[in-house]
């Protein structure tokens, strides 16, 4: 049971943007850089030698586990102290983990602290092994008895919901052996994600180009997210045809990579006796298959709205064909968004003011007290993050910050992200304080809804008003569209991998060329998808994350339902909103989500996002129809 084992992973990665673009700090070292615009790793541990002692504190406590075998069902306070003994290696394992992990990120080339993690990984897998006995031999008693040791003893209370789980998903917790054995299994599964981690941020070459002024650079990770929004198509050509032909050239080892992971996920679902991986991955939630398979069936019904959004694109960047590697770049001539950091989070706390004193004021506290690493630097992991494992702290932003508007709304996202889990840890006890993906997204989507809805409500001209308007016409392309088009080709990939068919990455790019040119409506003329695009796969490191991203697509679903509550100026509906913020894993996702006032096993969340759209999309051609006129 995941709030009674120790976690092998304790990071909360949710990341909006694979890849940031690069901004005027990137040239520096983290030396250079204002020490404001840092983390403080010093508020988890002083030094790499704290750390240590830390972990060799921890190491001697790890083996005491085995004193409560045998004793757990024999009594109440058994039980609590067995379960309290957990909670507090659990917390401090996640802090250690924390530290080691962010270090690493900050400079992923820099192996001192690669191995600091993997030496936690092992520690913590030889541990679960350890601890293997744990959820079976509290199975083995039938739920009365736990329950009546519930009522006995009140400090057992706010494990209720942990063992409340653990005997609904008893069908699929294996025995002493078979569970150490899992446990075990974490040090070799595992091992996809870090070679895909390692090699795809640190060691994969650079191919070398020539732009239109003549100037040569090394296309990576973060310039690729700088020229695929480039003004200039000519330049966006060169970039999109070295980099997807580079990926190209690594087929086969990124096919491994990513059916190693597959092959973990089946492995995984067979050993506890599920049906399939999706099954898996969502029943230890409560989330029912059906709320997966029913977003990509709305999304795939609703492909002429999404086509009705790259037709405008078309029409306001005036092309004869759209292409794939448009999708990025500005479509208002002589409107660019740019917006310091300091200019971001003035921006950000004004919009967020309709969430409360409370809510503002902490958002200042991350930003003044140095929760956030704000800008790129040689080595440093790509793309954006909150991590919320600090429990008696608090959260983590790590940015790779670049002065556009969408790193704005980034910024929003994240920091919603970071109050969930910062009200949440502070309202909820240890073992019900981490709240599931499912709900994760909701906080920040919204975040990024009252970002949008200010800055729309503020601007008067045209042109910076189409923008905008398209900025978040876009986040609907990127998060409720391609978010769903890679949960169609990650439930693919398992769904043939189950049958027992082989995946390479030919195979790989076969299956997901089958759904981006559908998506993008491709034979129907809507948009050019060229044939390096089918390499986009190995871009997107979520596929490691057995099936992470519909929550993206159903969080945003919910966050527009919500937040049309909230802005109504509904107190009611704010209340509700903040003790959701609050509830941590205090309830199943759905119950969660119906309790703020949504109901993800309906509907309607996704109805009102595509009307949402529609209107977005109405607005846009009003002011198109009006300037032509002009």
């Amino acid at each position: 049971m995941k709030r009674i084992n120790l976690k092998l992973n304790v990071i909360l990665l949710t990341i909006l943007a694979m890849f940031a673009a690069m901004n005027s700090y990137s040239q520096q070292t983290r030396e250079e850089i204002p020490a404001k615009y840092k983390w403080n790793l010093t508020d988890l541990y002083a030094s790499d030698e704290a750390w240590r002692d830390a972990v060799e504190s921890l190491t001697l406590k790890l083996d005491e586990v085995e004193q409560f075998k045998g004793t757990l069902t024999k009594s109440a306070t058994n039980l609590l102290k067995a379960l309290e003994f957990n909670s507090e290696l659990s917390k401090e394992a996640s802090k250690i983990y924390l530290y080691a992990g962010m270090s690493s990120d900050l400079d992923t080339r820099d192996m001192k602290y690669n191995g600091m993690k993997q030496e936690l990984q092992s520690l913590f897998s030889n541990f679960g092994a350890k601890a293997a006995f744990i959820q079976p031999e509290i199975l083995a008693a039938d739920w009365e008895t736990i329950d009546g040791f519930l009522k006995e003893e009140p400090k057992l209370e706010i494990y209720r919901m942990g063992l409340e789980n653990m005997f609904r998903t008893k069908a699929h917790t294996l025995s002493e052996a078979e569970e150490r054995i899992m446990a075990l299994s974490g040090m070799v599964s595992s091992v996809p994600q870090a070679v895909y981690g390692t090699f795809s941020n640190a060691e994969m070459p650079k191919p070398e180009v020539t732009l239109s002024d003549g100037s040569k650079i090394a296309i990576g990770s973060a310039e690729y997210g700088r020229y695929r929004a480039s003004s200039n198509r000519a330049d966006r050509e060169t970039v999109f045809n070295a980099y997807w032909n580079n990926f190209a050239k690594f087929k086969a080892s990124y096919g491994e990579m990513l059916y190693g992971n597959v092959k973990s996920d089946i492995f995984n679902a067979r050993a506890r006796h599920y049906e399939s991986s999706l099954e898996a991955s969502l029943y230890p939630n409560n989330i029912p298959v059906e709320v997966y398979h029913s977003l990509v069936d709305n999304v795939n019904e609703n492909l002429p709205a999404f086509h009705r959004y790259l037709k405008i694109k078309q029409r306001m960047m005036g092309v004869d064909t759209l292409k794939y590697l448009d999708l990025y770049a500005p479509v208002v001539k002589d409107v660019d968004l740019k917006y310091s950091y300091d200019e971001a989070t003035t921006l950000i706390l004004e919009a967020l003011k309709p969430l409360g004193k409370e809510y503002v004021s902490t958002v200042e506290k991350a930003v003044d007290e140095r929760w956030i690493d704000v800008y790129p630097t040689p080595g440093k992991r790509s793309g954006a993050y909150s991590n919320g494992a600090f429990y008696d702290g608090h959260p983590f932003i790590l940015l790779n910050y670049n002065d556009l508007y969408d790193d704005v709304s980034t910024l929003a996202h994240e920091l919603g992200h970071t109050m969930q889990s910062y009200f949440s840890n502070k309202t909820q006890p240890y073992p019900t304080a981490d709240y599931e993906t499912f709900v994760a997204e909701v906080a920040s989507t919204f975040n990024e809804v009252l970002l949008f809805n200010y800055m729309i409500d503020r601007v008067e001209d045209d042109d910076v008003k189409l923008s905008i308007l398209m900025e978040w016409l876009d986040r609907f392309k990127g998060t409720l569209f391609r978010q769903t088009q890679f949960a169609e080709f990650e439930l693919k990939i398992h769904e043939e991998a189950e049958k027992g068919k082989p995946l390479t990455g030919d195979e790989f790019s076969e299956i997901y060329a089958d759904i981006v040119n559908r998506y993008y409506g491709h034979k129907e003329g809507v948009c050019h998808v060229d044939d390096y695009m089918h390499m986009e796969w190995a871009y997107i490191p979520h596929f490691y994350y057995n099936f992470y991203v519909y929550q993206y697509s159903t969080s945003f679903t919910a966050s527009i339902s919500l937040a049309e509550k909230v802005m109504s100026g509904d107190k009611q509906a704010l209340d509700s909103y903040i003790e959701f913020l609050s509830a941590g894993g205090s309830d199943y996702p759905i119950e969660l989500l119906k309790s703020a006032g949504v109901d993800m096993t309906s509907t309607e969340p996704f109805e009102k996002t595509i009307a949402s759209m529609n209107k977005v999309m109405d607005e846009i051609e009003k002011i198109l129809d009006k300037k032509e006129k002009e």
